[in-house]
């Protein structure tokens, strides 16, 4: 019986070490991608790139994101990931470039960089403390991002600006509840590689900031 008690308690102890573990390497690796994307971006922006239009954003991001997966366990998993949040620093330039060149530019992108961090920092530090399983959510929010995703190509394609702030908005609430839910993932031991949990995180939070963006920008009149 000794046995049995100390064997589960050092289980239990591996398993504590094992998730410390994939919680800090996601927040690291998490913070050097953010740092990189930005450089990416502001290069992007100091260079006047063009946007590379949606059918060259959709086919490079899915790409990249297919690469990433399929050696998430590998070193190529860590290039792939550089290259995918550089390749959406780079897409994110020509956007900002836009929206510095309005009026009130930069005040709008920087409420949106504030908002999306205490966002993040806020929905972050409350699955941290409050260790509760938010695991529930998986379903909702693959379905969610699934009609969001939908909803906002076809507002892109037949030009339907109140369908795409409509989008805007339910992207703010489904990335919320994916940093929520990645979040609990990791605690609770659903997920165990750190570049995956870093892809989904970054993810969350570039789609929070743009969406962010579109709808402070529409706020401000200068949409």
């Amino acid at each position: 019986m000794r046995y049995s008690i100390d064997t589960i308690s050092h289980q239990g102890q591996a398993s504590a070490l094992s998730t410390n573990k994939v919680l800090r390497n996601t927040y690291s690796l998490l913070a050097m991608t953010l740092m990189f994307s930005a450089v990416t971006a502001g290069a992007s922006m100091a260079l006047k790139l063009p946007h590379p239009g949606l059918i060259l954003t959709l086919v490079g991001y899915f790409g990249l994101l297919f690469l990433t997966s399929k050696y998430q366990n590998s070193g190529l998993g860590l290039a792939f990931v550089f290259a995918l949040t550089g390749f959406m620093g780079y897409t994110l330039g020509p956007i900002l470039n836009a929206y510095m060149g309005l009026a009130n530019g930069s005040q709008i992108v920087t409420t949106a960089m504030a908002g999306t961090g205490a966002i993040f920092l806020g929905l972050s530090g409350y699955a941290l403390t409050s260790r509760k399983d938010f695991s529930f959510m998986g379903g909702f929010l693959v379905t969610g991002i699934l009609v969001a995703f939908m909803a906002g190509l076809g507002a892109f394609i037949f030009e339907m600006p109140g369908l795409s702030l409509a989008v805007s908005a339910m992207f703010i609430l489904l990335m919320s509840g994916l940093i929520l839910y990645e979040t609990s993932n990791i605690i609770h031991g659903g997920e165990t590689n750190y570049i995956m949990a870093t892809v989904t995180l970054y993810v969350s939070i570039f789609n929070l900031f743009t969406s962010l963006l579109h709808l402070l920008g529409f706020m401000s009149g200068d949409e």
